[in-house]
């Protein structure tokens, strides 16, 4: 039960997916050009990096459950909250207010589920605890486009308040798992310092940094630059996490059993190949080239990120299964907040230069090459997942 209420929280915290195809309806409603928009995911991202690290660690003192009901019901109420904001300011305080709660249910969702099983089974339910963060990533924009089309930008926070809930009181049915004969402490700096985690915190970084152009640019290419109505850009650009949902499963099966280097390279390398392939697409790209390449691109993130969960949670004890996880994500979502920044910056400074297409290509081309170094240094600083 407690890996459900796992993949049950990842879900319901990455149905923010649905915010994405509303960023142009929210840019128009409130004034805003598209660069602008970056606060709302950064206020997001930024501060659940933080909180989910934080989280994590407490929680391993504390108890998971005790945390993770914390983060659901703060969930709820930044969701009731950003649905009503009258300016852009106060959408950005409710954005922070998620953030915190996202990053509490992140940061102790992974401990929850690693210590329900044998440490060479966590392979297999972080596979599955990643599929059902990435279906939540997969079923958030289709039905985003058709409530921004038939009810405006608000309705994609008032939809998800009922789930949270509905979650919430699951939460105090389940018991959690705890590490047995073990003593409880916070984590310490030689924990992050012991390889591999270092260089697994700057391969997640990287991934997430260059996935993360698809979040913040395709919907603007779909929407504005090809005319797409808001329902079928969102089936569009559920593509990418599509991917990752079907990869995931299979991923932390070939972990448990092979080891975590080779397809954490090979994700790497699909990834980087999905997101060059979008920095070549224009107005008069074949949408189903440009279907193939999110698709492949979230394949790619898929084949990499559980693997790489998997080598993080088995670099620590039982006891800082919290820390592991909220390390994993805090390092993912530095990315995500850096990959936001850099990118949206060149995306700008490229577009008044010389005009969309360019600037849409050397955003999704310099994410292409952040994902080639991870790649690189992965070849080099390769570790077995099992010691």
């Amino acid at each position: 039960m407690a890996p459900w209420l796992a993949a049950a929280g990842a879900f319901v915290v990455s149905l923010d997916a649905m915010m994405n195809i509303a960023f142009p309806s929210i840019a128009t409603s409130f004034q805003v050009p598209p660069e602008t928009i970056r606060w709302v995911i950064i206020c997001y991202t930024g501060v659940y990096a933080v909180t989910a690290f934080a989280g994590g660690a407490v929680a391993d003192l504390v108890g998971y459950l005790r945390v993770f009901r914390i983060g659901l019901i703060l969930t709820a109420a930044s969701l009731l909250a950003g649905g009503v904001s009258p300016t852009f300011e106060w959408l950005l305080i409710a954005r922070v207010v998620q953030g915190v709660a996202g990053g509490l249910v992140y940061g102790t969702a992974p401990g929850i589920a690693t210590l329900a099983v044998p440490p060479e089974e966590r392979g297999r339910v972080l596979g599955f605890f990643n599929a059902a963060l990435a279906l939540g990533l997969t079923l958030g924009p289709f039905p985003a486009g058709l409530l921004v089309e038939h009810f405006g930008w608000p309705a994609v926070y008032h939809a998800r308040v009922p789930i949270a809930l509905a979650l919430f009181a699951w939460a105090f049915f389940v018991r959690a798992p705890q590490s047995a004969g073990e003593t409880r402490r916070l984590v310490a700096l030689g924990d992050i310092r012991r390889p591999p985690v270092p260089v697994l915190c700057v391969l997640a970084f990287l991934a997430y940094a260059a996935i993360f152009s698809i979040w913040l640019l395709i919907p603007f290419y779909l929407v504005e630059r090809r005319g797409f109505g808001a329902a079928f850009g969102g089936f569009m650009f559920a593509l990418t996490p599509l991917g990752t949902t079907l990869a995931a499963p299979l991923a932390g099966r070939v972990a448990d059993r092979v080891g975590a280097a080779a397809p954490m390279i090979l994700g790497l390398a699909v990834e980087g190949a999905g997101l060059a392939t979008l920095g070549w697409a224009d107005v008069h790209t074949p949408v189903w080239l440009v279907a193939a390449a999110l698709f492949v691109a979230g394949l790619g993130l898929g084949v990499f990120q559980v693997p790489m969960m998997t080598m993080m949670m088995n670099a620590f004890p039982s006891t800082l299964q919290g820390a592991a996880g909220g390390l994993t994500f805090m390092s993912r979502t530095l990315g995500l907040v850096s990959g936001v920044a850099v990118l949206a910056a060149l995306f700008a400074a490229r577009r008044d230069a010389a005009g969309f297409d360019a600037a849409f290509g050397a955003a999704l081309t310099t994410a292409a090459g952040f994902v080639a170094v991870g790649a690189v240094i992965a070849i080099i600083f390769r570790h077995p997942s099992k010691e």
